[in-house]
């Protein structure tokens, strides 16, 4: 059992003891960060109340991207079995928002059922209509990969103005919905279309504050040349700049997410380091989702702060009896001047302040006047949350961290390059010779033996000194030589035999080739005379 208690006299009196990280989240939000949102109508401005669901449930993924850029085929590449509701063609056939989620039976639940599920962390969304509700389903099947994380398919994003307005809904609006309360946000681009249109330009623009979650994949790469490829690439990195406002390049994964025949597989290494990566990414998933969760919960605490200061500035600035809508218009207009005058009061950081233009657009629709003044007693308990509260939390998700150390996404795809032959890697650098028979350093120890023997070995071992003399010339740092030097000296005497001098070089061709070292040397490396004979 985990528990953490307060330290100063309120909780003395009412100690805090949380079971569980989530638990924790969920009481800290409703007794201390919704009160004030409530209080400063913070759900009408920026996000609806979280619920119990919303912390509950398991990392998700959203998918992004225009109309047939592989979406739906990335998520049955993922899954390696079709799932309800699918449909793939070059043409826009995703038109709905289809949660991919674990299920004991295979169905479909349409969204009207979904929003008053409270195990599903979608109520909130009944707020966009019935014009959404109609086209968002969940689509529930048993798969392994699913038991670890869930996935949101989008409709593939158009470029006609046309097309935009008949949604019915604002489809900016839902993926920003989504995008708070998701872990990860893949953007998908086909290597054949980079044109970023209006609506795409508009949602990427309604993921801003969310950078972090954000991966760019370049799917379909295996159906241009290499040179066309890097022109792709440096085309989508220059698009991305203009539109992502972050000092960091953003990460782009490039590689054909579908389990058809390479069409050109020249760059085949490549797409398989790549798509290595972005497992590794997926699959950290479920041990980072409490960190992730109390990340956009302080997210959203300090905007509340902020939100809150806004709304009880306007209130102080209305008059009481004439001239209120006038008032109010000088005020909206002069809201620049007002977050300049809360950033040096409260010494905010401006990154932390709402859009201007949006926030100008929403206060057109209220009362000001009827707005609170400001209440420093929420305010207090947001600012203890963030001190003390949270200080706390961290430690018991370090605590659930080490209790549940191999929680990763397993089954589908991310099985087929853990295990076997195919696995990433597998034959090939310090894997070499992983399958032979013979020892695979034998084959260069001749060349080896030649350069051991110009170094003075005594009773058979070059000394630590005369080795270094020969492994620096590789040019190396001495941080790999003594990791390769660790790995080498397999009886651990400071020396070095004539097996254990041609295991070094070994390594070293091996790190020089661009291969990683092993962490602990496999058992084929190991010298013939100095494996363990079975009992």
């Amino acid at each position: 059992m985990f528990s953490w208690l307060g330290t100063d006299d309120r909780r003395k009196k009412d100690p805090e003891v949380f079971q569980t990280v989530s638990e924790g989240l969920k009481k800290l939000y409703k007794t201390k960060l919704l009160p004030l949102e409530e209080h400063y109508k913070f759900h009408e401005f920026h996000s609806p109340a979280l619920e119990d669901a919303d912390f509950d449930n398991k990392p998700m993924i959203l998918l992004v991207g225009q109309y047939s850029t592989g979406k739906t085929s990335f998520i049955r590449y993922l899954l390696e079995q079709d799932f309800p509701g699918m449909r793939i063609g070059p043409e826009p056939t995703t038109d709905s928002f289809i949660a991919v989620m674990h299920g004991t039976m295979e169905g479909l639940i349409p969204g009207n059922a979904l929003v008053v599920d409270p195990k599903k962390p979608f109520r909130k969304l009944n707020a966009f209509g019935n014009a959404f509700l109609n086209r968002f389903v969940c689509a529930q099947l048993p798969n392994p990969v699913l038991e670890s994380i869930s996935v949101i398919d989008t409709p593939g994003i158009l470029s006609g103005e046309k097309q935009r307005i008949s949604r019915g809904y604002d489809f900016a609006a839902v993926l920003e919905w989504f995008a708070e309360r998701v872990d990860r946000i893949i953007l998908l681009f086909d290597a054949h279309k980079l044109d970023i249109s209006d609506e795409f330009s508009e949602v990427i623009k309604a993921l801003k504050n969310h950078e972090d979650k954000i991966r760019v994949v370049l799917n379909k790469a295996d159906q241009i040349e290499t040179q066309q490829l890097m022109r792709v690439y440096g085309a989508l990195m220059w698009s991305l700049g203009k539109i992502v406002n972050t000092p960091e390049v953003i990460r782009v994964y490039i590689g054909s997410f579908w389990s058809h025949p390479l069409l050109i597989p020249d760059n085949r290494k490549l797409f398989e380091a790549e798509e290595q990566d972005l497992f590794k990414d997926i699959q950290s998933l479920p041990r980072n989702a409490a960190l992730r969760k109390l990340n956009d919960l302080i997210k959203r605490a300090r905007l509340a702060k902020v939100h809150a200061y806004i709304i009880s500035s306007l209130k102080k600035d209305m008059p009481s009896v004439f001239g209120k809508e006038n008032k109010k218009k000088e005020l909206i207009n002069s809201l620049g001047e007002i977050y300049s005058r809360i950033e040096k009061e409260h010494q905010i950081s401006p990154g932390d302040f709402p859009n201007l233009k949006k926030m100008q657009e929403q206060l057109q629709a209220h009362d000001l006047n009827k707005f609170q003044p400001l209440k420093m007693k929420l305010l207090d308990a947001v600012d203890d949350m963030l001190a003390h509260d949270i200080a706390q939390l961290m430690v018991l998700v370090r605590q659930e961290e080490t209790q549940r150390p191999n929680q990763v996404v397993k089954g589908g795809a991310f099985e087929g390059t853990m295990n076997g032959p195919f696995g990433h890697g597998y034959g090939e650098g310090a894997g070499e010779g992983i399958d032979e028979v013979e020892w695979v350093v034998a084959r260069d120890k001749p060349m080896y033996d030649e350069i051991f023997y110009t170094l003075s070995p005594v009773n058979g071992k070059v000394t630590g000194a005369n080795a270094k003399k020969e492994m620096v010339k590789s040019k190396l740092p001495n941080t790999v030589l003594g990791k390769i030097w660790k790995l080498a000296d397999i009886d651990k005497d400071g020396m070095l035999d004539d097996e254990e001098f041609a295991l070094a070089n070994h390594l070293i061709k091996v790190k020089l080739e661009g291969h990683e070292l092993p962490s602990e040397l496999p058992a084929h490396l190991v010298p013939p005379s100095k494996r363990k004979v079975p009992e």
